[in-house]
């Protein structure tokens, strides 16, 4: 009787009908755990899209300098992800889109900075995460250059120019006294010349 009672249960509905819906064991967990899986994995790919669209408006909204330069390496990231994929489907349009909106988003970062933090050897944090993502950043526009159609790539070297400019100056602002680097000479003081004095006359 137990055993029964156990994979068996009795309903009643509204019009105390009596329903008796048999259960083999361990069929609810296995369904739910299969309906939760696939819910998850739904989510998951909304997740994915959102992500980016949510990570910029947070990006452009951000008024912390030092904020909103650490943001950019999830933004960046997220950037990639979305650049490959459409690498991957040869849609170099949406790339060239991506990659000048990371652009503009470094610059962004970058400027945010040097007006909150004008020395940024002594104030780092910041600069150090752009500038290690902006290094990224070069590795994965490089490789976009070589893998699109050769009448292409003009615009995307225009970027990769741009991303060089960037991390140059990043790192001359954090190591603004690089070792083997000589300081600009200054000008020498000009100072004024003696006028000529006569020559002496001769008894």
């Amino acid at each position: 009787m137990a055993g029964a009672a156990a994979n068996h249960r009795v309903e009643k509905n509204a019009g105390q009908k009596t329903i008796v819906t048999f259960l083999r064991p361990g069929a609810g967990i296995a369904a739910m755990l299969l309906a939760a899986a696939l819910v998850f994995a739904r989510a998951e790919s909304v997740v994915v899209v959102e992500d980016l669209e949510q990570l910029q408006t947070r990006f452009d909204h951000e008024t912390d300098a030092v904020r909103k330069a650490k943001l950019l390496a999830k933004l960046g990231d997220a950037q990639f992800d979305k650049e490959r994929t459409a690498a991957k489907a040869d849609d170099y349009v949406t790339v060239g889109l991506v990659m000048e909106k990371y652009r503009d988003n470094v610059r962004a970062a970058l400027e945010g900075l040097k007006k909150a933090h004008p020395e940024a050897e002594r104030h780092s944090s910041g600069f150090k995460q752009l500038e290690i993502h902006v290094g990224r950043g070069l590795v994965e526009i490089r490789d976009v250059i070589i893998a699109m159609p050769e009448p292409l790539r003009p615009p995307m070297e225009l970027v990769q120019k741009d991303l060089q400019d960037l991390d140059v100056e990043l790192l001359r602002m954090l190591f603004p006294r690089r070792p083997g680097e000589q300081p600009a000479a200054q000008p020498a003081a000009s100072t004024p010349k003696k006028p000529a004095e006569p020559p002496e006359k001769q008894p």
